[in-house]
């Protein structure tokens, strides 16, 4: 795909995969990955080719975050521009069309979980350390960690993690439901390939209904969301996709779908 020096790009049997490619720095996003990853992820979301996005890191790290000697050399205005392209990714990844796995292969710190809570999954190597630390350093995270966090897990837990700014273990993330899956060390990408085998037999506009239909509806009053994707619904009933999969299911076979 592009010729990208801090990512990677490709794509394959249905699946992209975004790789963070900086294991030198435990793939810690600077100004060039910012700009990489939002131009792959321009491409990704009109590429109907790819059904599910899996992202990981290269070497031992997921990411660990921002590229501290780069940011303490920014002014104010300087670094609201940088942060404000993050913020611009984690917002993409969560409204990409297709599902999105985060493969944490390994350490997600700060800006690294918070782009993990930007994705639709999160399969979690078991010696993984996951945390937002900006607290120790006399911040707080900048890029959603505050909003995601405890919309995914609830209030009491993304405060303890967010103002202790402690790191958790896989086994802990899994209880408390940030991980939907721990993965043996080495094994995240095959775990979160098999997750993506799960989805990709299902109808592409049906699986794109759905997950804007949570994305959106999350942060909806309850009546509102309902309404929000009841519409989604309707407009899944004039897909060739639909008399597919109804016909399939009355004629006892797998459904062959399109897409359309």
């Amino acid at each position: 795909m592009g010729a990208y020096k801090t990512i990677t790009h490709e794509k394959k049997g249905g699946i992209g995969y975004l790789t963070l490619n900086r294991p030198e720095v435990r793939n810690a996003i600077n100004q060039e990955m910012i700009d990489e990853m939002l131009d792959a992820l321009s491409q990704i979301e009109k590429d109907f080719e790819i059904r599910v996005l899996i992202v990981t890191g290269a070497g031992k790290a997921f990411q660990a975050g921002a590229d501290i000697a780069e940011l303490k050399q920014m002014k104010p205005l300087d670094l609201l521009r940088w942060n404000e392209g993050i913020v611009r990714i984690n917002a993409r990844l969560e409204k990409l069309p297709q599902p999105v796995i985060a493969a944490v292969n390994g350490a997600a710190m700060g800006g690294g979980l918070e782009l993990a809570l930007a994705c639709t999954f999160r399969i979690v190597a078991e010696s993984a350390k996951m945390g937002l630390p900006e607290v120790k350093l006399g911040i707080i995270p900048g890029t959603g960690g505050t909003q995601r966090l405890p919309r995914l897990i609830g209030k009491g837990k993304a405060a303890e993690i967010i103002l202790t700014g402690d790191a958790i273990d896989a086994a802990e993330a899994y209880r408390i439901g940030l991980a939907n899956r721990i993965a043996p060390d080495g094994e995240t990408l095959q775990i979160a390939e098999e997750l993506a085998a799960r989805i990709l037999p299902n109808a592409p506009v049906a699986v794109e209904m759905a997950k804007d239909s949570l994305e959106i509806g999350k942060d909806l009053p309850l009546e509102q969301a309902v309404q929000y994707s009841q519409k989604n619904c309707v407009a899944c009933f004039s897909t060739q996709d639909m008399q597919e999969g109804m016909a399939a299911f009355f004629e006892k076979r797998k459904p062959i779908f399109s897409g359309k």
